[in-house]
């Protein structure tokens, strides 16, 4: 267990680190129950921007802050040196760049990872990135996962989070921390689950946009989404088996909401490349960074490593890296999906 993690959810020291759109949700579901929320922003220009109007510049910015609970630097050393908790909540292309500079001590600090992404520089996960490049143990992590997206966190409509913690105390305090009556939260002790089903169904998403921009209807989609459950499981239980249910909402809820949504940034990028738009140009026509991108080639290199035969997977990956055609990837995998 963390060693500071006995406090009053309002006496907790909690940091956020990053400035995107679901950092801000975060940033607003703390500061319901936390007397100060410490947020390490990307620069000087966010930073001053939020303290001038109250919100975020770029990213949900109908969410206003209450100034007076918030302390805001660009340093990441100063937030890790203030807070007890950290949750990074930066796109995992930036993550390394970011924690690079991490300098100060953050011995039985907890990092809480809400990012659902690989990290490319090292090909892995976020949790097995803190352990390998930082000794930061699983017992110091936590993982937040959905179906949560941030866009109906600021307007307030009824989410739900899993948090995903080695230790009970933990669990209670982060529960206890970002609850609300909009937001409520379940606690679970599958952290790599968690992380890797969050990853996959960015993925997923990706596909099930795909087909719509390529225009198959709800049906189909219906299966895809069932078949994709399934990958997910088999994935899973090859890569870190444990006792879990996946038809639970942080596996296929967030699986569903994600492949659905039209907040869904993975869902969009791959609906333009259904449309026709070459990847690079879809990528580039975002104003948001989706994930499952680049999830998508270290998911795919761990599937040919473990002998794993997931067709949408290998389809996704076709598409995106292989420059294959959309249509009849697609037409084959109708073939492929029960």
């Amino acid at each position: 267990m963390s060693k500071k993690l006995t406090k009053s959810s309002k006496n907790v020291n909690v940091g956020v680190l990053g400035s995107g759109s679901f950092a801000t949700a975060i940033v607003k579901m703390l500061a319901e129950n936390c007397k100060t929320v410490h947020w390490c922003v990307r620069n000087e220009f966010v930073k001053g921007a939020i303290e001038q109007r109250g919100h975020n510049p770029s990213y949900l910015t109908t969410v206003s802050f209450n100034l007076k609970k918030l302390q805001i630097t660009t340093d990441i050393n100063e937030l890790v040196s203030n807070c007890d908790v950290i949750i990074l909540a930066v796109p995992s292309i930036y993550l390394a760049e970011s924690m690079e500079k991490l300098t100060c001590d953050y011995q039985n600090k907890l990092f809480c990872s809400a990012i659902k992404g690989i990290v490319p520089k090292h090909n892995d996960i976020v949790a097995h990135y803190l352990k390998d490049q930082f000794k930061i143990g699983f017992k110091n992590q936590a993982v937040i996962a959905g179906p949560c997206h941030a866009e109906e966190v600021a307007m307030e409509r009824l989410s739900y989070l899993t948090v995903a913690v080695a230790g009970q105390e933990d669990a209670e305090v982060l529960q206890s921390i970002l609850s609300s009556y909009y937001i409520k939260v379940n606690t679970s002790c599958d952290i790599l689950g968690n992380e890797y089903s969050a990853i996959l169904k960015n993925i997923y998403a990706i596909g099930a946009g795909i087909a719509s921009g390529l225009g198959y209807g709800d049906n189909f989609i219906a299966v895809y989404v069932s078949n994709a459950i399934r990958e997910m499981e088999i994935f899973l239980e090859a890569i870190y088996p444990e006792k879990r249910d996946v038809n639970e909402s942080a596996y296929l809820g967030d699986l569903i909401v994600t492949a659905y949504s039209l907040f869904s940034r993975n869902r969009n990028l791959g609906n333009l490349i259904g449309k026709g738009y070459t990847v690079k140009s879809a990528i580039q026509s975002m104003s948001m960074v989706a994930e499952g991108y680049y999830a998508t080639k270290g998911i795919y290199s761990i599937c040919e490593e473990k002998k794993l035969k997931l067709p949408i997977i290998n389809a996704v990956y076709d598409i995106l890296y292989e420059g294959k055609n959309a249509e009849k990837q697609f037409a084959k995998l109708t073939d492929r999906l029960t």
